[in-house]
């Protein structure tokens, strides 16, 4: 797919679109609003295919119809769009809502964190869904993940780096905690949609920045202009996307489409995972063996910088001001400690044992 097929966003006069949701003979219409350009490899598939699968799983009876970023409302602009009652339902990460509370964006990605199996676990085994129900209610949103990119990528570069001291000042694309954790050890960050990143390096307004992974990257053009892809993206071990879902539209709903709605979205989570990481895979072999990208390790030394700045960011978060958001960086805590020091026999034994011998 080329890169302009999807990120030409033209506003269409969707405002007509936005009137209540129609309930006829029990058949309801919703609006979803993306945070996406159209077709975006990764999350625009996504959001599609989490209102095709509310509809058909609803037989019809709720029908979503997805508007993409900048057709109704810029892709910022979505959480409100939702929490207002302008749109029924939006898809989005959590990483973007940090300006509403910083204990949001624990529920998307952490530095140092979660993979994208153990972000369930946290949610379903691990008391995280109550807590996200209960901050997303301040915003009249009732919240699902639906989704998860796998392990993301420090990002594209425009020139080498070896120190800690070589990041300091650097203009660099990042969202969420991860952000906060860069701009710890002095890198000037910056936010901004994946398209316009593109723009920024090929500008020279960007020295470096990271979007998702191998997939949506290549989609996006980043290996156009900076060669340089640096890994392990420590900011983000996973991102999960997330469907907010306006309260009251929530409400109104008849128990069996609430299990609907509710079935769409986890069942999406697995799918879009796997796909994410088998994509990811197929596109990193391409970009090195076509597009001449270089693949580069952080250095210990940056990582090592790097998890002493997540360290500070997280006892911020249990330290706030706000009870929530201590509750959620405890709870969060808990469960990484608990289950990490578990994963050092189970699943890290058998990754690193699997890699002695790849290849056979």
């Amino acid at each position: 797919m080329k890169r302009r097929e999807f990120i030409r966003a033209g506003a269409i006069g969707g405002a007509a679109a936005l009137a209540a949701p129609a309930v006829a003979q029990d058949r309801r219409q919703w609006t979803l609003v993306s945070a996406w350009p159209k077709n975006l490899p990764g999350p625009g598939v996504a959001a599609q295919t989490l209102a095709d699968r509310i509809t058909t799983l609803s037989g019809g009876r709720l029908e979503v119809n997805l508007f993409a970023a900048g057709e109704i409302v810029p892709g910022p602009g979505v959480f409100d769009a939702v929490s207002e009652g302008t749109a029924q339902i939006y898809h989005a990460v959590p990483a973007y809502w940090g300006s509403k509370s910083k204990g949001i964006l624990l529920f998307g990605s952490q530095p140092f964190g979660l993979r994208a199996d153990e972000q369930v676990g946290w949610m379903v085994h691990g008391g995280g869904q109550a807590l996200y129900d209960e901050m997303y209610g301040r915003f009249g949103i009732k919240p699902f993940l639906c989704g998860n990119s796998g392990p993301q990528w420090f990002g594209w570069f425009r020139n080498e780096i070896n120190s800690t001291d070589d990041l300091r000042g650097m203009k660099y694309r990042s969202t969420g905690l991860a952000s906060e954790m860069c701009a710890e050890i002095g890198m000037a960050v910056q936010a901004m949609s994946g398209p316009a990143m593109f723009q920024a390096l090929q500008s020279g307004a960007l020295d470096a920045g990271e979007f998702i992974g191998p997939w949506t990257d290549s989609a996006l053009g980043y290996h156009q202009v900076a060669k340089n892809y640096y890994w392990p993206g420590v900011g983000e071990p996973s991102s999960a996307e997330e469907c907010g879902v306006n309260m009251a539209a929530w409400n109104d709903l008849p128990d069996d489409l609430k299990a609907v709605v509710q079935l769409a979205a986890s069942s999406l989570y697995n799918d879009v995972w796997t796909e994410y990481e088998t994509k990811h895979a197929l596109a990193l072999r391409q970009l090195v063996e076509s597009e001449g990208v270089i693949l580069r390790q952080l250095p210990d030394a940056i990582v090592d910088d790097m998890g002493k700045a997540a360290g500070t960011v997280i006892t911020r978060l249990r330290e706030d001001s706000d009870e929530l958001v201590r509750r959620i960086a405890e709870s969060f805590v808990d469960y990484r400690d608990s289950v990490g020091a578990y994963m050092t026999y189970a699943d890290n034994g058998q990754m690193n044992a699997r890699a002695r011998v790849l290849g056979y």
